[in-house]
């Protein structure tokens, strides 16, 4: 039991020190993340990190039975703070990602999107075989620009076949329609969600600092190990 309560100290500890306990403005509080708030600093409203954890670890849980299963996670996350660690993260598992503005139907209407990406695949290997050559150099200029277009939106969702098995979001507030599409189609939603979203919408939350950087890198680190 001292070996546990230690580790689970480290942990807090770690938390503490990435900046994962703070929220917001008690103004800007969803009401359901009231039961994890410990309480303000400074107008902040504070993480408690000990439940916090306790919802971190149920998380952990799940992903480590998706990876047992070789599932497939898609990541997400469009806010600035988030999109280089979400990007990197999910290309060091093979996973795809969303790391700017997410396309709606990129679950409901896979089909269509599962389109652009084969196109994108396409017109990315005709360019490096050199085969672009046969058009006029208008043409080829404006394939270039449909290359530059499709890779910002579809390019991080190459691996992805197939619906996935879970999300994983930073911040289900702003990525709602994400969350939405996944709740239709049925697909469980990680997130780390600040103080102020809806975390009753989401299979596994996670309440914590979902604007900073330190914050957002520990539980994606988190996620990832889990995976692995």
């Amino acid at each position: 039991m001292e070996i546990k309560e230690k580790a689970d100290d480290s942990v807090i500890e770690s938390m503490f020190k990435a900046g994962t306990h703070f929220g917001f403005a008690k103004s800007r509080r969803h009401p359901a993340t009231k039961p994890y708030i410990f309480g303000v600093k400074n107008k902040v409203e504070i993480f408690d990190l000990e439940k916090t954890k306790i919802l971190l670890d149920k998380a952990k849980e799940f992903v480590k039975q998706l990876a047992s299963e070789s599932k497939q996670i898609l990541f997400v996350g469009g806010k600035n703070e988030s999109q280089e660690t979400i990007k990197l993260a999910a290309q060091g598992l093979g996973m795809p990602y969303v790391a700017g503005r997410w396309i709606g139907g990129t679950l409901t209407n896979f089909g269509e999107i599962k389109k652009r990406i084969e196109k994108l695949e396409t017109l990315t290997f005709q360019k490096e075989k050199g085969e672009l050559i046969k058009y006029t150099k208008k043409e080829r200029l404006l394939i270039d620009r449909e290359i530059v277009n499709l890779d910002r939106f579809f390019s991080g969702l190459i691996p992805m076949k197939a619906k996935p098995s879970a999300l994983f979001v930073i911040d289900p507030k702003r990525e709602k329609i994400a969350v939405k599409e996944a709740f239709d189609m049925g697909v469980p939603v990680i997130a780390l969600a600040g103080s102020d979203c809806n975390i009753n919408i989401v299979d596994y939350p996670i309440p914590g600092n979902d604007s900073s950087v330190s914050s957002i890198k520990f539980f994606v680190q988190e996620i990832v190990n889990s995976y692995k």
